[in-house]
């Protein structure tokens, strides 16, 4: 029987600053997330015996690589501990957890450091936007746009439209309450922005188009980010909370999901028509995750942190999730059923278009978040009674996909 994985606890940085503007980098950025995990877990640097990395775009935004190696650089403490760096697009991160847990499972190591890492803000808009393009099929996607990221998903929207219809405002609704969550946060990307009376409705002044199909409060805030998690075995924590004589909960990882598709979006779509849901493979990645989990319904869930690069993304994932029918998912916005104090609230942290999308860090951030729900320490974000949670994260067009479940233990 393999170990049993524990989320020990971690640390996020600050999704709103900007740190080129303070002369800082990536290498900053990792730095303070990593001894910000191992402070708020209590633990010096030589408990860690393996460190995995997440980043996507480190050498198209700094000209930077190489960043496994970067740890132990700017934590000297670190330094000779085994290190790689993991790169799945916004899935990164989640697979540099998955990799850690295969580590933990197998007896390799006892307590491993999980991080992601992503600088944006060091360039502009347009041209980080273009280096998100490689998460793409490179001049190969068919897609005549300006921008990759919100053309892709406006076809989605689309797609779901001509399957079972799309009530575009829906949409807004999805954005206006992830947007409210993370004035909740203490760490989000837009806790401070403040909105117009109509700034979410189809109105082409406040809430421009930023590609067919998607409106700029539709979009995630691609940010300067980090995030770090500390994973460790049952026989680590066993030790762990007996020399802190610490009797509260812990948060496992119960159950986990990854799935992968080709890179092309049109072929993904192409290939489930007929299909009950438009991307079966993220269909089974969460059920997988359920499975082994022993959640046999959604509803056992407390919460969910689900990608929401775009507004689309999440409207997919609803129903994605088994918490509507196929291409019903407008009924939990509509209910109310999403938002804190609802029956299943998704994103409280303000997820990808509230809190930020610092595109390495994204599955770390959602790993955290899960893990401070179950612990009872997400502060004004908390769910109430949360014991269960579920984490979404995907990278490129539904390419790569990772689910985890994480459980009060």
């Amino acid at each position: 029987m393999s170990q049993q994985v524990f989320v020990l606890g971690g640390m996020q940085t600050d999704f709103a600053r900007v740190w080129s503007r303070e002369g800082l980098d990536i290498s900053d950025m990792i730095r303070e997330a990593c001894l910000g995990a191992l402070e708020a877990c209590d633990l010096p640097p030589s408990a860690i015996d393996s460190i995995h990395v997440g980043n996507a775009f480190g050498e198209a935004q700094r000209q930077q690589g190489h960043l496994g190696a970067m740890v132990s650089q700017v934590v000297p403490e670190l330094w000779g501990i085994p290190a790689m760096r993991h790169e799945g697009a916004c899935a990164s991160s989640s697979l540099a957890a998955l990799t850690a847990m295969a580590e933990i499972e197998a007896g390799r190591y006892d307590c491993v450091l999980v991080l992601g890492a992503e600088e944006f803000k060091n360039l502009p808009g347009d041209q980080a936007s273009q280096n998100q393009n490689s998460a793409a099929w490179r001049d190969r996607e068919d897609i005549d746009c300006k921008f990759m990221w919100p053309a892709v998903f406006g076809l989605l929207a689309d797609e779901y439209d001509q399957r079972y219809g799309l009530d575009r405002q829906v949409l807004n609704e999805i954005a206006e309450i992830n947007y409210g969550h993370a004035k909740r946060n203490p760490l989000a990307q837009t806790r401070q922005w403040r909105f117009a009376d109509n700034s979410f409705h189809e109105d082409d002044t406040l809430n421009p188009i930023i590609e067919p199909g998607v409106r700029r409060l539709h979009c995630g805030q691609i940010t300067d980010g980090a995030c770090a998690v500390i994973l460790a075995s049952e026989k680590f924590v066993a030790s762990y909370q007996k020399s802190r004589q610490l009797t509260g909960p812990m948060a496992r990882i119960k159950g986990w999901g990854h799935r992968n598709a080709g890179i092309r979006y049109r072929d993904k779509v192409a290939r489930s028509k007929g299909a009950t849901y438009v991307f079966p493979h993220v269909k089974e990645a969460i059920e997988d995750s359920f499975n082994r989990a022993g959640i046999t319904d959604v509803h056992q869930l407390n919460g969910i942190e689900t990608h929401d690069c775009f507004s689309m993304t999440e409207y997919m994932a609803i129903d994605h999730f088994g918490i509507t029918a196929p291409g019903e998912s407008w009924k939990a916005v509509e209910e109310g059923s999403i938002k804190l104090g609802g029956r299943l609230p998704i994103n409280a942290s303000g997820g990808l278009i509230g809190c930020g999308h610092p595109v390495g860090a994204t599955g770390a951030r959602m790993l955290l978040d899960a893990t401070q729900q179950v612990k009872n320490q997400a502060g004004d974000a908390q769910i109430e009674g949360a014991k269960d949670m579920a984490t979404l994260n995907i990278g490129g067009s539904c390419a790569t996909v990772c689910s985890f479940v994480v459980g009060r233990d």
